[in-house]
């Protein structure tokens, strides 16, 4: 029976309050904002015609036999805390320059003939693609995701031998899809979900081809609420397990004792709380900027060369009527794949014709917005560490508007709109402390994956742990389930490969 501090109250933060409480230790949670729940925040907008809620951040609901994982732990049911609905269809992609729109089910037998549709005879190839996709994910579920690494005789062990082989670890993504799929179209839709990853599929290891399965085998869900439902529900079941949470509460510096040892956390206001153990949620570049110099694992260097997933220009949108060329969730894709992906990672600069994304949670959720009236969710990738002025966001909001209109098949979208903000770069920084302003943090390139992402365990500072993008197994909302329990792993000294049956 430890006390632990967790610094963050993102959903990786909450998720590892909870196991560490079920198991019997006092853990305090300190959130620097004035809500729980990271990036998965909300905020509610008045308008003439009524309220909007807006979901912030995250809004896929992905992988939902990892949300049972963890709700298993700790003996709750998810369908007693989240009413979730799967999305039908699971989402609706636009192609730039070409007049029309396209909606998979995440059914294979549905989504069969829409990909005859886009690649006569792709059939058997699309279907070897997946099983091979569902057979890696179930491998890497097993015996690879729940597993902490802390050398490479870790990680290059028999099990890498043998079944590691399968999982495509040293191919990149984009020569893998062409291996199977021939038109443009088809190897974009196999790839657009590295996007969740905050990746290029140039630079990203062909093991996430896991997604395909994610998607296509496993369907798209929506909690009703929100995605905000998700930390809300995680915040409950702390209160009932004893877990404490103080928002406003912005830690400054991590107190050491000889050793040196974790000793416990300074607020910005001068408050100190003893610790035994301190766990961060917070970005692992700042969370070492609360540690004296030497006790830090990282220099500035280092982090000044890491490859940051995009950052994004956002826009919370109130719209006075319905958008019947939209569903849920839609994409439009950039005609020029490789030149969209290397103005983010490349030669950074404002997209030239961007791919992006719309959620529009009002076709499922009577709630988010006021009747007749649809609430948009637009996302734009960008370069993290990109610089503009007030001006120069606002044109290029804008911008991005215009091509909707266009593209998206939204008619005067700008003349009907109730509410409009925009969130970008410096707004992560200010919000999450997001290195270079990014909206996911580390991204999953070939020399940012498995062991060569910074670990989860301080190598200077005993009792100093992470949970939570920056660290294993990164970046995604169900993912930060999983890294919480790896978190718990640590903190118990279990070094199993698998998902934890019991704490």
């Amino acid at each position: 029976m430890q006390k632990i501090i967790v610094i963050g109250g993102g959903i990786g933060g909450l998720a590892f309050a909870n196991l560490a409480a079920k198991a019997g230790n006092h853990v305090t949670l300190l959130e620097k904002n004035e809500r729980l729940g990271g990036v998965a925040n909300l905020f509610s907008a008045q308008t003439e015609k009524g309220t909007f809620t807006f979901d912030m951040g995250p809004s896929w609901y992905l992988m939902p036999d990892v949300f049972q994982n963890y709700f298993d732990l700790l003996d709750e049911k998810v369908e007693e805390h989240l009413d979730l609905v799967r999305l039908d269809p699971s989402y609706r992609i636009f192609f730039q320059g070409k007049d029309r729109s396209i909606d998979f089910y995440s059914d294979l037998e549905r989504d069969i003939p829409t990909f005859e549709s886009m690649e006569p005879g792709v059939e058997p190839k699309l279907r070897e693609y997946l099983e091979k996709s569902e057979y890696q994910y179930e491998i890497a579920l097993r015996g690879f995701m729940y597993k902490n690494y802390d050398t490479v005789f870790d990680f290059f062990n028999k099990q890498v031998a043998t079944e590691g082989r399968e999982l495509e670890v040293f191919s990149k993504m984009s020569n893998y899809v062409s291996k199977f799929f021939k038109t443009d179209e088809v190897q974009k839709v196999m790839q657009y979900t590295l996007v969740f990853l905050g990746s290029s599929p140039y630079n990203t290891p062909a093991l996430y081809n896991i997604m395909s399965h994610i998607d296509f085998n496993m369907g798209v869900f929506y909690p009703q609420g929100g995605i905000h439902e998700i930390p809300q529900t995680l915040a409950k079941i702390g209160e009932k397990l004893g877990v404490k949470y103080e928002t406003n509460a912005s830690v400054a510096q991590i107190k050491t004792a000889r050793g040196p040892k974790v000793k416990g956390v300074v607020l910005d206001d001068g408050r100190e709380f003893e610790a035994d153990v301190v766990v961060s949620n917070a970005p692992i570049h700042h969370t070492e900027a609360m540690l004296p110099k030497p006790y830090r694992d990282h220099s500035a260097r280092y982090w000044d060369k890491r490859t940051l997933a995009p950052s994004a220009l956002i826009m919370y949108l109130g719209v006075s009527e319905k958008l019947p060329s939209l569903t849920h969730h839609n994409l439009l894709f950039s005609p020029d794949w490789k030149t969209n992906f290397a103005e983010i990672f490349d030669k950074p600069c404002w997209p030239t014709a961007p791919s992006l994304y719309i959620c529009a949670p009002s076709k499922t959720d009577p709630n988010v917005a006021p009747e007749g009236c649809e609430n948009l969710f637009i996302l734009v990738p960008i370069a993290a560490r990109t610089t503009y002025t007030q001006e120069e966001l606002e044109q290029q909001a804008d911008r991005m508007l215009g091509i909707i209109e266009k593209e998206m098949n939204c008619p005067n979208l700008r003349e009907k709109l109730l509410y409009k903000r925009v969130y970008c770069v410096e707004d992560f920084k200010a919000d999450y402390n997001k290195l270079g302003g990014s909206a996911l943090g580390l991204a999953h390139t070939m020399n940012q994956t498995a062991i060569l992402r910074p670990n989860n365990v301080s190598k200077k500072v005993d009792g100093l742990f992470y949970v939570g993008g920056d660290t294993n197994p990164g970046i995604g909302m169900p993912i930060q389930l999983i890294s919480a329990e790896l978190a718990f792993k640590r903190l118990v000294g279990d070094k199993s490969a698998g998902h934890l049956e019991k704490l």
